[in-house]
């Protein structure tokens, strides 16, 4: 399985990723979690320690260098990075991290050796490996080209019940479908009551929500670490049980 989690910032996408990633190891499975969204929070909501999280990819810079062979202006779109995922990723349990980190861009729309060395990995990690991949992205889809967005088998936009979010994932269901996703999914998060999860179900359109999710106030105060029994964990099962095609023990 091959996902991809978006949506605007504060929706809940790296709770919602995280989650994820814990249902698929709670069954076994081999999970590869992929921070790249520049905020960096996927680790520590999978319970990593600072000390315990990778060195984020873009910081590499020798390796990147060697890899794309730079000259000027010229520079590999396609290094080598198979060997990146096993010597620069950390692992608790069946769940292996990997942080993508920041291109600092000099313009819009950078194309730069960092940034070729990304979407190559990326490809490679979508398109090679057997493992279960979950990204958590930007609120976009920037890091994927079009051969690795034909691989990614779920696209998630988490929203939340609010104007700006929905707006944001209608924008997001463009350009993924721009890029042929296969099949793209609405996460509804921070439920509050009926009220939200009529106002979504009124103002969403085109979109298939894959589950509702109760804002879970524990959650709050956990310090960004995903409480492993929350109601928001329940909820976020019963969607992967209806939706993602993973059975839970609940």
């Amino acid at each position: 399985m091959k996902i991809a989690v978006t949506g605007k910032g504060g929706a809940g996408k790296t709770s919602i990723a995280a989650g994820l990633a814990c249902i698929f190891s709670g069954q076994g499975k081999k999970v590869i979690a992929i921070d790249a969204d520049p905020d960096a929070n996927l680790g520590t909501a999978l319970g990593f320690s600072d000390t315990e999280r990778p060195t984020p990819i873009s910081e590499l810079k020798k390796i990147i260098l060697e890899r794309t062979g730079e000259l000027g202006a010229f520079f590999k779109l396609n290094p080598k990075v198979d060997d990146i995922p096993d010597r620069f990723s950390k692992e608790r349990g069946n769940i292996r991290l990997l942080e993508m980190g920041t291109v600092k861009k000099g313009g819009s729309g950078c194309v730069c050796p960092e940034n070729a060395f990304l979407k190559a990995l990326l490809s490679h990690i979508f398109i090679n490996r057997d493992e279960v991949v979950i990204v958590d992205m930007e609120a976009g889809v920037e890091h994927l080209g079009r051969g690795t967005a034909q691989s990614v088998e779920k696209f998630i936009i988490v929203i939340e019940p609010n104007k700006t979010s929905i707006d944001t994932a209608a924008r997001i269901k463009g350009l993924a479908e721009n890029l042929k996703i296969k099949e793209v999914l609405v996460i509804a998060n921070k439920i509050r009551s009926e009220g939200d999860r009529i106002f979504i179900e009124e103002n969403l359109k085109g979109l298939r929500i894959a589950g509702f999710i109760k804002l879970d106030e524990s959650l709050l105060s956990s310090r960004g670490i995903l409480p492993e029994d929350s109601k928001f964990s329940k909820d976020l099962a019963r969607a992967s049980e209806e939706v993602l095609n993973v059975k839970t023990n609940r």
